[in-house]
């Protein structure tokens, strides 16, 4: 099977910027190994979209908001996000819910509506450090998988990947082991199992996302349970980045 790639730009990359990173990604792509989704800011969506037609590369965006239209000034709607050529679309960062304390409550209006307008979900979900110290990873996993996915029917989980992000190994120099991921992976499907079935808990796909970098991701990525991997700032660069996901075995 193959792997599910995902690379997050985060707010990074104008619209020139982005013409010569989907440029360089669309003529060297190259694997047959993974399936390659990438996420740029919002701006950047229409360009990639363009660049992008005709390639097996997928397009998504980073976050999409949880009302359906009207009067919600700077917010971007899933039937935007769907018009302008995202397949998918990242909830539940670590970023969006410390910078701006995104509830799991929102989270799952979120997925609701991504749903709703055939858009799948990258649900991202991690402990911190404190509740790693504190023996509560499960704990924190349950409560927020139990959040996000109320409400869902077992078939939607066709269209919603889980990320685990342990908050822990974002930015600090700590890297999750093979062992952890393992562990999380296990966890993650045993919630999955508990509150859907078995099969959904089998089929449901599981990625890696915690400071990917070359010499990380390899082994992470094809831990037991981890169907792929989630990249942040080793995405940015289009050429160490296709040496990467080009390099998949």
């Amino acid at each position: 099977m193959k792997k599910l790639i995902i690379a997050n730009l985060k707010m990074n990359q104008n619209a020139t910027e982005a013409k010569l990173y989907f440029t360089k990604l669309v003529a060297g792509f190259t694997s047959q190994k993974c399936d390659l989704v990438v996420c740029p800011s919002y701006v950047a969506l229409p360009i990639a979209n363009y660049l992008t037609v005709g390639s097996p590369i997928k397009l998504g965006a980073q976050n999409v908001s949880d009302e359906e239209n009207g009067a919600h000034t700077g917010e971007i709607s899933a039937s935007m996000l769907k018009d302008i050529g995202a397949e998918y679309v990242i909830v539940g960062h670590s970023e969006r819910r410390t910078k701006f304390k995104e509830s799991d409550k929102l989270i799952n209006k979120k997925i609701k509506f991504a749903l709703k307008y055939r858009l799948k979900c990258v649900l991202c979900i991690g402990e911190s450090l404190a509740d790693r110290n504190s023996g509560k990873t499960y704990e924190i996993l349950k409560k927020q998988l139990d959040e996000d996915l109320r409400g869902l029917y077992e078939n939607e989980l066709e269209s919603v990947v889980i990320a685990y992000e342990p908050v822990w190994a974002i930015g600090t120099g700590n890297n999750a082991s093979v062992k952890d991921v393992e562990l999380a992976a296990r966890q993650i499907r045993k919630v999955v199992y508990e509150n859907f079935s078995e099969k959904a808990s089998r089929d449901i796909q599981v990625v890696y996302g915690g400071s990917l970098n070359e010499k990380i991701y390899a082994a992470l990525i094809s831990a037991s349970g981890i169907d792929g991997g989630l990249f942040g700032g080793s995405s940015l660069s289009a050429n160490s980045f296709l040496n990467m996901i080009n390099s998949l075995k």
